[in-house]
């Protein structure tokens, strides 16, 4: 239907545009750490040590299941100021917060 050298630049467009979202997800990890650190340390202290809102520190979550963290993360606790972060966050960034939560989560780098 097409003809290939049409077909082709747009192949190649696409492998260009794909390599362009990689580079930009290399930064994600920053952008994370930084988010949990100011925005969920407002509530829960910068240090992650608790607040308004629990601590988030490998102890205080050994006992809460990972895909409870989850789910709280990404869709907020009824009935608490935990607000849903959805529209920020997809599922792979909530995996990779909650993962550095049960390790013990990163510093920014300044």
């Amino acid at each position: 239907m097409y003809p290939n050298k049409v077909i082709r630049p747009c192949v190649a467009g696409l492998a260009i545009f794909g390599i362009a979202i990689a580079d930009a997800r290399a930064d994600r990890p920053a952008e994370l750490i930084r988010l949990v650190r100011q925005d969920c340390g407002s509530c829960h202290g910068l240090t992650l040590q608790g607040g308004l809102g629990p601590a988030l520190t490998p102890a205080a979550l050994r006992d809460r299941p990972p895909e409870a963290l989850f789910v709280a993360i990404l869709h907020g606790r009824t009935g608490t100021p935990m607000p849903p972060f959805r529209g920020i966050l997809d599922e792979t960034d909530a995996r990779w917060i909650v993962a550095k939560l049960l390790a013990g989560f990163p510093q920014e780098a300044h």
